[in-house]
C-alpha cells in the first residue's frame, strides 16, 4: 500500500454561512487551496443571503470546546484560524483552548459586521477579544473599519495597528478595501512599526467572504511551515486572484472563486441561444 504523507491540519472556528460564500465554507476552500486539511467547528449558525445577515443563532460554547479538544487530542493541528465568534462567552471558551496550545500559530479575522451592515459583535465581545484573544494571536487581519473599532482611542490606522500590537498580536495586517484610495493598500505592522505596504488593483465589485479567504489562506500557509511574512505575501496574491475571478450567484455580493487554481473548463449558460458555451 502506498504511504501517503498527510496534509497539515488547520483548526477553524467560524460561523456557518449557508450561501457558501463566507464563514466556514470560505475557510474550507481557502485552506484546501493551500494544500491543507480543514477541521471546521461552527461557532454560530446564520440566516443570511449574499446581501446581508438576517439572524444569528449561537452554538453552545461548551460544545465548541469539546469539539476542539477532541480534535486537538486526535490530530496534529498545525495552525488555528478564528473568524466570527458571536459572543463574549465564545471568546472566553476559545481562549481556554489557545491557552493550552500556545505553540500553535493563530490567525484571527475579527468579524464584527456583515458585508451588508448587520452588527455581529457588541462591545462586550470586542472587549473580550482585546483582553483574551489578541494577546494570543500570531497574525491579526482586520479591515480598516474593524481596526478602528478594536482600537477606538487611536487617531489613525497606524495608531490602531500599534495599539493592537501593544495588546499582544505579533503581526497586524490591516486591509484597505474600505478606504478611499485608488488602489487597495494593505498595511503590515510588526515589531512596533510599519513593515510593508502592499498595493493591489482595486476591483469593481463587493465580495462575500474576502476577509475569511485571506485569513484562512494565511493560516494554511503557516501550517505548511512558511514564515509569517511569506504566508502574508502569498495569501494576498491568492485572495486577489480569487476575487478577480469571482462570480455572481445571488442579488448581493460576488462570491470569490477560491478554486480558480483547478484550471478546469467552466460551463456557462448562454442566455441568447439556450446552449451551453465552454468558457476557458
Amino acid at each position: 500500500m502506498q504511504d501517503i504523507k498527510p496534509p497539515p491540519v488547520v483548526l477553524v472556528f467560524a460561523g456557518l454561512d449557508p450561501t457558501g460564500g463566507a464563514g466556514l465554507s470560505a475557510d474550507i476552500e481557502a485552506i484546501i487551496s493551500q494544500g491543507c486539511h480543514p477541521a471546521p467547528i461552527a461557532t454560530a449558525l446564520t440566516v443570511q443571503d449574499t446581501r446581508d445577515v438576517i439572524r444569528v443563532g449561537q452554538v453552545d460554547a461548551l460544545l465548541v470546546v469539546e469539539q476542539a479538544r477532541a480534535l486537538l487530542e486526535d490530530m496534529p493541528v498545525a495552525a488555528i484560524k478564528l473568524g466570527m465568534l458571536g459572543s463574549a462567552a465564545m471568546v472566553e471558551a476559545i481562549h481556554t483552548i489557545l491557552r493550552d496550545y500556545p505553540e500553535i500559530p493563530v490567525v484571527l479575522d475579527p468579524v464584527l459586521r456583515a458585508g451588508g451592515g448587520t452588527e455581529l459583535a457588541d462591545e462586550e465581545l470586542m472587549e473580550a477579544m482585546r483582553e483574551l484573544l489578541i494577546p494570543q494571536v500570531t497574525i491579526l487581519t482586520p479591515n480598516s473599519e474593524e481596526a478602528r473599532r478594536l482600537a477606538p482611542d487611536a487617531d489613525s490606522l497606524h495608531g490602531c495597528a500599534l495599539s493592537l500590537l501593544e495588546q499582544g498580536s505579533e503581526y497586524v495586517l490591516i486591509t484597505g478595501t474600505h478606504e478611499p484610495t485608488p488602489e487597495v493598500e494593505n498595511l503590515l505592522f510588526g515589531g512596533h512599526r510599519l513593515i510593508e505596504t502592499f498595493r493591489w488593483p482595486r476591483l469593481p465589485e463587493s465580495y462575500h467572504g474576502s476577509g475569511c479567504t485571506l485569513a484562512s489562506a494565511i493560516a494554511g500557509l503557516l501550517a505548511q511551515g512558511h514564515e509569517p511574512m511569506t504566508a502574508i505575501h502569498q495569501a494576498q496574491d491568492y485572495t486577489w486572484q480569487a476575487l478577480e475571478q469571482a462570480y455572481r450567484l445571488g442579488f448581493g455580493q460576488m462570491i470569490p472563486n477560491r478554486l480558480f487554481w483547478t484550471g478546469g473548463e467552466d460551463e456557462a449558460f448562454d442566455e441568447e441561444d439556450g446552449n451551453h458555451a465552454m468558457l476557458h
